[in-house]
């Protein structure tokens, strides 16, 4: 068999698979504290993107929302976006961002329908400080876009919590 056609290389005896470019779209509602406290399933989506575009919703409480006061949760977003992309750098794996949108589904609609991701990576806030705008995101992402995700959760502190395995 070919080795350009089927996708494999072979250096000295070992196979190396050759991964198709992945665009990847990180939706974030919370930013953890450390890089190296991420799940090594993240880091590993992140490190091989070819491309990374990181979207932060504003997430304004229910109150700001309904007041339309945005000022403090577009701040905050802002912040957010420039921890991650501050992540993606030390990491050697830089990307692009945008603050967008009051509700996580709508600033994922928008980036998807723009950056056309193959994989959405979503870190949701924890459920200790978790807000309206999560109920029933993962499932109305999964059912609306078809694409593949990774979801994992980071808590108020900024650390991802271990895995429950009851």
């Amino acid at each position: 068999m070919d080795e350009s056609a089927s996708g494999l290389n072979t250096t000295r005896g070992h196979f190396v698979t050759t991964l198709p470019p992945l665009r990847l779209l990180i939706a974030t509602g919370a930013a953890a504290v450390d890089v190296n406290g991420l799940p090594p399933v993240v880091r590993l989506l992140i490190e091989e993107a070819s491309e990374r575009f990181v979207i932060t919703p504003r997430l304004p409480s229910a109150l700001q929302w309904l007041v339309s006061d945005i000022d403090r949760s577009t701040h905050e977003a802002d912040e957010r976006l420039d921890t991650v992309l501050g992540h993606l750098g030390a990491m050697g794996a830089p990307g692009n961002g945008e603050v967008d949108a009051d509700t996580p589904m709508a600033a994922i609609e928008d980036a998807v329908n723009a950056f056309k991701p193959d994989h959405i990576l979503i870190a949701l806030r924890g459920a200790d400080h978790a807000g309206w705008q999560e109920r029933g995101l993962v499932d109305g992402v999964r059912q609306r876009f078809h694409i593949p995700m990774t979801v994992f959760e980071i808590d108020r502190s900024g650390h991802v919590p271990a895995p429950n395995l009851d």
